[in-house]
């Protein structure tokens, strides 16, 4: 019998199996193609002229033929979105932030994805490392790209040491096989000081070129360090010069690659000129901005994009308010809205930067900040009357931090409405100058587990 994660849920009215199919049945195959998952699924089910085997609940076995535009959604949602179950990561990576959660959260944020099928349907990143001969032959058969990889190293027997996974170096080669097929590969790099940096980077990223144009754009970020680190592996965080070291390197090799191939394909995140005290390379250095995800270029463009916004901006309405952001980010808020004060004398804001004492203040980027610190740092402050934060702080349904605080429980202790914005230039000036975005908050029974904790504190 088919697993229950093959299970239709439930069938839109516009979809061509409306009153064909029924709940509780299972997609078995597609025009004779046997349905493992979701991307067999989405691969197989294209076509304008469908003959869809199902299965019903007893066990007996139906077949409808449907008609539908090429590309076009059948309009079934599975018991599981996957149609399979999740792929959880085999490696214990050095360096893997998971590792370093302090106990006691909730239990999604222990679990290690490592799903391929993920990475081409969300844009996570893979490691390559669990995938059989099956799947990497299923990804080349029906060019199931672009995926993200990550890399980390090329060195088979330093990727092996810091993935902790003896198969870790063969993955190499399943990107050259990957590239050779013309698979598109967004790769990253999680530079750790005296493992994969230095010379260990120019080995991986001369590999990495030689995949170019299979590999598009590789991301050299920081190892990100908190204080739940008793037990790991001895890593060291970047100082100044060092970060300094890295960019050099990665600007030089990327100007050559640019010389050959019209892309620098290597990037450094915003997060390491920060650490050297650089100034953001301008907006056109960033190309396609492909690596957004990993905090390159981001803050350049959210400049470009206020500097845009300001050009056509009406008259803001006037009224106070507060942004909260991590503390690499503050200065440059606080730019944004030295621009907004120069153009507007109406402009009454101020800028906080929230220190992460729930992970360590080594952790300074927006995304990891909690509602115990958002709220800590920021009672009894003046606020005005809105609370701008990164819509980064957030799980988009859930609308709450990290550590379980809800937004509301956050406006309330605060005073004040508290207004998640889009990481667009646009959308922050919008909310300086009073055009607010809608917030649905989800619907709660009682307050969390961890807002009683809080409170107790």
């Amino acid at each position: 019998m088919k697993s229950m994660e093959n299970i239709i849920k439930s069938i839109d009215r516009g979809s061509p199996l409306h009153r064909k199919a029924h709940v509780g049945d299972a997609v078995i195959a597609i025009n004779g193609n046997k349905i493992i998952d979701v991307l067999d699924y989405k691969f197989f089910a294209y076509d304008s002229r469908l003959k869809v085997l199902l299965r019903r609940p007893d066990g007996s076995e139906y077949e409808v033929a449907v008609r539908k535009s090429e590309g076009g959604d059948l309009g079934l949602e599975f018991e599981s979105y996957l149609m399979d179950t999740p792929r959880s990561c085999a490696n214990n990576c050095v360096f893997c932030f998971i590792d370093q959660l302090p106990k006691g959260m909730r239990r999604t944020m222990y679990f290690k994805d490592d799903d391929a099928r993920l990475s081409f349907l969300l844009g996570n990143y893979i490691t390559l490392t669990n995938l059989s001969k099956r799947e990497i032959e299923r990804i080349i058969s029906l060019h199931i790209s672009p995926i993200n990889v990550s890399v980390h190293t090329t060195n088979p027997a330093l990727r092996c040491k810091m993935l902790q996974n003896p198969r870790a170096g063969e993955s190499i080669e399943t990107m050259r096989r990957f590239a050779a097929a013309g698979i598109v590969m967004n790769c990253q790099i999680v530079c750790c000081p005296g493992l994969n940096d230095g010379e260990e980077l120019l080995r991986s990223m001369r590999d990495l070129e030689e995949m170019y144009p299979g590999v598009h754009s590789v991301s050299i970020v920081p190892v990100g360090l908190t204080k739940f680190r008793e037990g790991l592996y001895p890593l060291t965080p970047y100082t100044k010069e060092l970060a300094g070291e890295t960019i050099d390197m990665v600007t030089a090799f990327g100007d050559e690659c640019l010389k050959r191939h019209g892309t620098r394909i290597f990037f450094c995140g915003d997060e390491l000129y920060i650490k050297a005290e650089r100034e953001l390379p301008p907006d056109e250095f960033y190309e396609e901005h492909t690596q957004l995800e990993n905090g390159v270029g981001m803050i350049r463009l959210l400049e470009t994009e206020f500097r845009s916004a300001l050009m056509l901006s009406d008259e803001p309405d006037g009224l106070p308010f507060s942004i909260a952001t991590g503390v690499s980010a503050a200065p440059y808020f606080e730019k944004l809205l030295g621009m907004a004060k120069e153009k507007y004398g109406t402009i009454k804001g101020q800028v906080y930067a929230i220190e992460n004492d729930f992970f360590g203040r080594s952790i300074n980027v927006t995304g990891l900040i909690t509602g115990q610190d958002l709220i800590r740092q920021l009672k009894g402050r003046e606020l005005g009357e809105r609370l701008l934060i990164s819509q980064n702080m957030l799980r988009r349904e859930e609308m709450d931090f990290l550590d379980d605080v809800t937004l509301e429980q956050a406006s309330k202790e605060l005073g004040v409405p508290i207004y998640p914005i889009e990481q667009d230039g646009f959308a922050l000036w919008d909310a300086m100058a009073g055009e607010l975005p809608e917030i649905r908050l989800p619907v709660r029974a009682e307050p969390t587990e961890e807002y009683y904790k809080y409170n107790q504190n």
